[in-house]
């Protein structure tokens, strides 16, 4: 059974960094679909993945290897024990996904199958590693700055745009020594945070163009299917109709800027009134409360917020 509320709903699913030990635990224990996810998943990887993820150790969890397929893992169980606890298939109106997170998104508007959805985000890992190796950079969170203001920054220290959460935050990409220098504009500019994020490598910029062949070859060798509900794109910030769309928009995220903030904007605008992150953590429900005060923001990321969803279902 197939079901659409008469209110406009989107579900959003988080990227990396929402990672924690024990995350999807309670899922696996209480969900027969969720449970399913779990193994799939790591029947896909040919290890148990679910362990690592459930008791830790956290250090093995952060690497980029685990982290990837774990928080893809947990968001497509929440949605699946979702379906499990309504007994339909509820079709938002829009889908997306923050960065790592669009990989979630395409699972759950049925482009890609769970397993090559997993299969993608490992090359997808295991190719940025290869360029944060080759080519390394960082990247730094700006607070208080608008988007102009970035750009102006960008171009004096030749930092690039990584990207844009909301109006007053952004953030940089681009080698150490530019990151430096941005920082010292943005804090002379009056940016209320210019800092450093401890990640690995500069992630949406020209310095991942290392990994573009790998992740085009890997992408071209996967079944991509049309969206079945409304995808909004990383990149382009609007809805993404065909499989061919799809390819282009993972293509381009590699290296470009996530829009964020214009892909809330887009759904917004569009009538989405209510929406709903699908995986552990808050990180998208306060961006999304931040770029739009009167949007209705409900997290989804354990068995409780399961069945709080299907008592209002």
């Amino acid at each position: 059974m197939t079901t659409q509320t008469s209110e406009k709903i989107a579900f959003l699913f988080p990227g990396q960094g929402s990672q924690a030990v024990g995350m999807g635990k309670d899922l696996y224990l209480n969900s027969i679909a969720a449970r399913e996810v779990f193994d799939e998943i790591d029947d896909t990887l040919g290890r148990k993945l679910s362990d690592m993820m459930f008791e830790g150790p956290d250090d093995e969890l952060r690497q980029t290897e685990n982290t990837q397929p774990a928080i893809l893992a947990t968001s497509v169980a929440a949605w699946r024990a979702m379906e499990e606890a309504t007994g339909i298939l509820q079709v938002p109106n829009a889908t997306a996904g923050h960065s790592l997170g669009e990989y979630s998104a395409l699972a759950v508007a049925g482009v890609l199958s769970i397993s090559d959805a997993v299969k993608l985000v490992l090359e997808r890992g295991r190719l940025m590693q290869g360029a944060c190796e080759e080519r390394p950079g960082g990247m730094a969170a700006l607070i208080g700055l608008d988007e102009v203001t970035a750009e102006e920054i960008c171009r004096e220290s030749g930092a690039q745009m990584s990207t844009i959460n909301t109006e007053q935050q952004i953030i940089l990409a681009g080698d150490h020594h530019s990151l430096a220098m941005a920082i010292d504009i943005a804090s002379a500019r009056g940016a209320k945070k210019a800092i450093p994020l401890q990640v690995g490598g500069a992630f949406h910029s020209g310095l991942m163009s290392p990994a573009q062949n790998g992740l085009n070859a890997m992408i071209d060798s996967l079944n991509f299917h049309d969206p079945l509900v409304p995808l909004v794109g990383n990149v382009t910030a609007k809805s993404l109709g065909t499989a061919e769309e799809v390819k282009e928009e993972l293509r381009l995220q590699l290296t470009s800027c996530v829009q964020w903030n214009n892909t809330v904007k887009f759904m917004v605008n569009d009538g989405i009134t209510n929406f709903y992150e699908i995986g552990h953590g808050k990180i998208l429900s306060g961006m999304v409360k931040r770029i739009d005060r009167s949007a209705s923001v409900t997290n989804i990321g354990d068995f409780a917020g399961v069945l709080a969803y299907a008592s209002n279902s």
